[in-house]
């Protein structure tokens, strides 16, 4: 049937206000029931779910003969008159429905269920993410993620920083080498970015101040644990004119307070309804521990450290420092500063009275790294040194050692992956379940 052209669409979280009124809804079949004397439809859309009906008579056969053949999970469009009905637990309304158009059939064999349970087998989702993502407590994911986003972008653009977009492809390894791709560019080799690390800080040496950037990240990571991707998400900032990493600091803090406030107002009690997560606005400032102080917190609790992450923390640390943090300021956030020069990027500012310990830090958050930050070098025969020092050829990477040839602010920022942090925000036990689509070391597809 044809369905009016003039009759604009209304999102179903809006039907109860159109109580008399001729709708056009358009969605999803989620549920069909195909009785004698009536058919019942629940349709579904980006904003909530809505029952529609019509009676069976000879003069509606036609329709009642679409209705019929329906297959659930078919996108239709539905014009009708919205009604009153207490007996509807949804909302007390209903559509009768006077026409209906099938825009796209479904295959009534579905390999995932969205109106279903959950399937328990993360794989399949994935492989049928597109029908994973009808979910509603899948899409409010991505609508906390914006909102997330949104905030980050309005407390950065306030406080008078500017985005840019760096390149991610590289003529030589960015961050000294490791855990890159290389791909094939013209006849010679180049590398997908690791972070926009060297870019932010030419920012700074363009004298732009205070930059962010929101974009995609590569690592060529062959770890399968919770929190790694191949590629992510990344978040990050640089600042100009600090005077040590605690500055750094004391901006990430009012950031991520100012971002969790927002998104708390407008998701927090939907996020708590699915999720059963409270989001709490941190109070500020956030406890600091040093790097030292933490791996003995850590040893009292009984923690022995693998040998290859020595000077440094591992996941078992972080969780206990993470629980330390709460029972001992009832604060979900840490940081853990001053972290050892061997353990730490060539560009990592080191203390002049402890040459051996940077300024840098990482933010835990329940118990989880979700940040690496530091004071940056910005001296150019101070760089060139610390590179030397960790082995590195400086051919490769002179390009970025000439932005500090002429002159360069002491300046600072840090890092962050958003998938990690939607993560923790919403207590998910994987970033695949946060992400919109996964890439790991064994997936590429869809």
């Amino acid at each position: 049937m044809a369905v009016g052209m003039s009759l604009p669409r209304t999102l179903i979280r809006d039907i109860g206000s159109r109580v008399g009124a001729e709708v056009k809804v358009q969605g999803w079949v989620k549920t069909i029931r195909d009785q004698k004397k009536m058919q019942f439809l629940l349709l579904r859309d980006h904003t909530g779910v809505v029952q529609a009906t019509v009676e069976r008579s000879p003069a509606k056969a036609a329709l009642n003969g679409i209705i019929s053949s329906l297959t659930r999970e078919s996108a239709v469009t539905v014009i009708g008159t919205v009604v009153a009905n207490p007996i509807v637990k949804m909302g007390g309304v209903e559509i009768v429905i006077r026409e209906l158009t099938v825009e796209a059939p479904s295959d009534g064999l579905i390999p995932i269920d969205p109106a279903g349970p959950v399937e328990p087998n993360p794989e399949v989702r994935l492989n049928w993410r597109f029908l994973d993502l009808r979910r509603p407590e899948t899409a409010l994911i991505f609508q906390v993620q914006t909102a997330l986003e949104h905030a980050m972008r309005e407390y950065w653009i306030r406080e008078g920083f500017v985005e840019i977009h760096s390149p991610k492809l590289m003529g030589s390894p960015s961050e000294g080498g490791a855990e890159v791709f290389a791909l094939e560019y013209f006849g010679r080799t180049s590398y997908l970015a690791q972070s926009p690390q060297f870019y932010k800080q030419m920012a700074m040496a363009g004298g732009f101040d205070r930059v962010f950037e929101i974009g995609p990240v590569f690592r060529a990571d062959p770890s399968f644990t919770a929190r790694h991707a191949t590629e992510f998400t990344g978040i990050d900032m640089e600042m100009s004119w600090v005077d040590s990493h605690e500055d750094v600091m004391a901006f990430e803090e009012q950031w991520l307070r100012y971002a969790l406030e927002r998104t708390q107002a407008q998701w927090g009690d939907a996020i708590h309804e699915v999720f059963g997560v409270d989001v709490r606005v941190p109070a500020v400032p956030f406890p600091r521990v040093s790097m030292d102080e933490a791996l003995e917190i850590v040893a009292r609790k009984g923690h022995v450290f693998p040998p290859e992450r020595r000077g440094d923390l591992d996941p078992t640390g972080e969780r206990l420092l993470g629980e330390y943090a709460m029972e001992r300021y009832g604060h979900e956030f840490v940081f853990v500063t001053d972290y050892p020069v061997d353990v730490r990027p060539f560009y990592h500012m080191r203390h002049p009275d402890a040459p051996k310990v940077t300024k840098s830090f990482d933010l835990l958050w329940k118990g989880v790294e979700v940040t690496t930050g530091a004071q940056r070098e910005h001296r150019y025969h101070v760089l060139v040194a610390q590179a030397k020092e960790k082995g590195l050829s400086l051919e490769p990477i002179q390009f970025y050692l000439d932005f500090f040839k002429y002159g360069c602010p002491p300046h600072g920022g840090f890092g962050a992956g958003l998938s990690r942090m939607l993560m923790v925000v919403l207590n998910q036990p994987n970033i695949r379940e946060v992400t919109f689509l996964f890439r790991g070391p064994t997936r590429l597809h869809p």
